[in-house]
């Protein structure tokens, strides 16, 4: 009996030793495939140059939609699709103008851009003493009485101590996003706020502002740090100086875009789906190369690579373009609302959202049993470099498939530098490396090979 169990025993090791070098020689494939093909970089130039500014409801994006589409479609999937969303659209309009001008110092033209959904200034533009605030709490102590009739100027600066760089920028994210609001509540002209980035530069970094439908909509900004850095030093001199900036951004009517979906049919479990993607739309002072044109050519490699590796999926694999992360985050709701509509079963999704540079690793959230399982596929990945695997991971576009207990993870690239792109001029293809997007492209690859193929 003992040497049945021994032999049982030592046959199960053997097993998990060829199982692993299975796994190692598959994944040195995706890597070797992926670092030698150009096919994704090229289509990532390609929307970038052609389909640069896929702001919602424009024409840019309404390119890259039908670009995406027709790649996919030349790929000889089993299924490719466009899934229809109703989504806001916003012109920006002019390029914008500011400057400081004051009595000490002179004038000095600095950049702006206008923040997504504002309203614009008019064509004269807004010329108006300035009060400096960095929170709320100092916005609601000066009062109507310090505040009315001026540009509130938000200069609360992402925490350079974070190492976390995304959680720099959710702590001074507010100051974009409700500080309108929040100004226009005390009676404010018009808002200027800082540039959610950790680098200073001269681009400012635009992204979508709220306002609340009780206060009346004011104009408002980001400004470049240098230019930030600059109006503070000046105010802290002379707070009689003026800021003027002119935008003329409106809103229209919204259209009808598209989610762009494309499959692989699983061979066991075709019921069973597994998302994959990125968003398709970004702000147009950039191409959306790292903000997400990047997570979208990933995505849609994940199923040229499956093909090229000649492997057939158990469960469905599907790379989705997601339409409007950046301003109202409908094509997610839509793609989640149409998953209900039609009772499937999403087993696992991963959303690549956080720009091309080196990968790190993959955050998941799921229950702790798959939890475990999937977080001990580090082994893997360790030889490339490869090694955080942690609790925690979704994303905008995925967070709806929440309501279905589907496992969501979120790819980890390196994020020291991605603030330096991010919702900017700054971000264009030439700012992505070819080895890091690859790279990325393999372990996303990897990744969704060892789920499907483990059961995990």
């Amino acid at each position: 009996m003992k040497q049945i169990i021994l032999g049982t025993i030592l046959l199960l090791n053997i097993s998990l030793t060829l199982n692993a070098q299975e796994e190692d020689k598959m994944m040195k494939a995706f890597f070797d495939e992926a670092l030698t093909d150009q096919t994704a970089f090229e289509n990532l130039r390609y929307l970038c140059k052609n389909c640069n500014g896929r702001i919602t409801g424009s024409s840019q994006a309404a390119a890259a939609v039908e670009f995406t589409f027709q790649v996919m479609n030349n790929m000889n999937l089993d299924k490719v699709y466009k899934q229809p969303v109703q989504v806001p659209y916003w012109i920006r309009g002019e390029e914008e103008t500011a400057s400081i001008q004051s009595c000490k110092f002179g004038f000095k033209a600095v950049p702006v851009s206008a923040l997504g959904m504002s309203v614009g200034t008019g064509e004269d533009g807004l010329s108006a003493k300035v009060i400096e605030v960095h929170n709320f709490a100092e916005l609601e102590k000066l009062g109507r009485e310090n505040i009315e009739g001026k540009i509130v100027f938000f200069n609360r600066a992402m925490d350079p101590t974070m190492l976390n760089t995304f959680g720099a920028y959710g702590g001074a994210a507010d100051q974009r996003t409700e500080g309108a609001a929040r100004a226009g509540a005390f009676g404010a002209a018009g808002v200027v706020a800082r540039s959610l980035t950790t680098s200073q530069d001269n681009f400012p970094h635009t992204g979508v502002m709220r306002y609340n439908d009780t206060i009346s909509k004011i104009p408002a900004v980001a400004i470049s740090t240098n230019g930030a850095n600059l109006l503070s030093k000046w105010l802290k001199n002379d707070s009689e100086l003026n800021f003027f900036f002119r935008t003329t951004s409106y809103e229209l009517p919204e259209v009808t875009s598209y989610n762009v979906i494309g499959e692989i049919k699983g061979s066991e479990f075709p019921d069973q789906i597994i998302t994959v993607g990125g968003h398709l739309d970004s702000w147009e002072p950039g191409e959306g190369a790292h903000d997400d044109g990047a997570g979208c050519m990933q995505s849609i490699e994940v199923l040229r690579l499956f093909q090229k590796m000649g492997i057939q999926p158990k469960r469905t694999i599907r790379a989705v373009m997601f339409m409007d992360e950046e301003v109202a985050q409908r094509g997610g709701d839509e793609y989640a609302r149409q998953a209900g509509l039609k009772n499937e079963n999403h087993y696992f999704a991963l959303e690549a959202d956080r720009g091309a540079l080196m990968p790190k690793g993959f955050g998941i959230s799921a229950p702790d049993e798959r939890l475990e399982k999937i977080l001990a596929l580090k082994k893997y990945f360790e030889p490339y470099g490869i090694t955080y695997f942690k609790k925690g991971g979704g994303g905008v576009d995925i967070g709806p498939l929440k309501q279905f207990q589907t496992p969501l993870s979120s790819y980890i690239p390196e994020m020291q530098r991605y603030f330096d792109f991010h919702h900017s001029g700054n971000d264009t293809f030439e700012q992505v490396n070819f080895r890091e997007f690859q790279m990325g492209s393999a372990a996303i690859a990897s990744f969704i090979y060892l789920i499907d193929k483990h059961d995990l």
